[in-house]
């Protein structure tokens, strides 16, 4: 197996952002969740709500790409790197998913991207220069936050809306496994100054993505 040098992975981690805030992806992701399901009848305002959340979820998948490449970068070891990789593949069939949803309700994905992008991908390099352990730890409580999250879009959704609805679950399933993942491979507890931190960036994104 070909052994990559820092430079080859540097070169890796760009193309994988521009195919990432352009929509491109390497494999196949899999089918949607709601695949089969029909297309529930809604108001023009309604369909507006459910792709901004959508647009919102689907950002948040393009930070999840971006802080595991990062992440991914500069982890110390090969079996840390692998994982971060992994669930960076994973994290693929979400971004697919929700883009899909969002054009389904006629809308587009945020414009902001390549701004998430790369902020995300900087705290990634920088936790993981910090140590695999803190590394792992921010995945977990990265993945917690995400969950809380599709908590909070499930319950906004339109009712009707089975279809976004679907996907959500779907998407907080594997969410929960990865944190899970990143905690068994010895991830520590983030001190709470950083959780808050993570928060409230979250929060920033959330309330500007919903509407560009």
């Amino acid at each position: 197996m070909r052994q990559y040098s820092f430079f080859d992975r540097l070169c890796l981690v760009a193309d994988s952002a521009l195919k990432t805030t352009r929509g491109i992806y390497d494999a196949k992701p899999r089918p949607t969740p709601a695949q089969g399901i029909d297309e529930s009848k809604m108001s023009d305002q309604e369909k507006r709500h459910a792709a901004s959340l959508m647009r919102i979820n689907h950002t948040g998948e393009v930070c999840a790409q971006a802080l595991y490449q990062g992440q991914a970068l500069t982890a110390k070891l090969p079996n840390v790197r692998d994982k971060m990789e992994q669930a960076a593949q994973e994290e693929v069939d979400h971004l697919a998913w929700c883009s899909e949803r969002i054009h389904e309700l006629g809308s587009r994905e945020s414009l902001l991207n390549p701004f998430w992008y790369a902020s995300s991908f900087t705290i990634g390099a920088l936790a993981g220069i910090a140590g695999d352990k803190w590394s792992l730890g921010f995945v977990a409580e990265t993945e917690h936050q995400v969950c809380r999250h599709l908590d909070d879009h499930l319950q906004k959704l339109p009712i009707q809306d089975s279809k976004s609805r679907v996907i959500l679950q779907q998407m907080r399933e594997e969410e929960l496994k990865h944190a899970t993942v990143a905690i068994e491979h010895g991830g520590a507890d983030l001190p709470k100054p950083i959780k808050g931190a993570m928060s409230l960036m979250s929060k920033v994104m959330t309330s500007s993505v919903y509407y560009v």
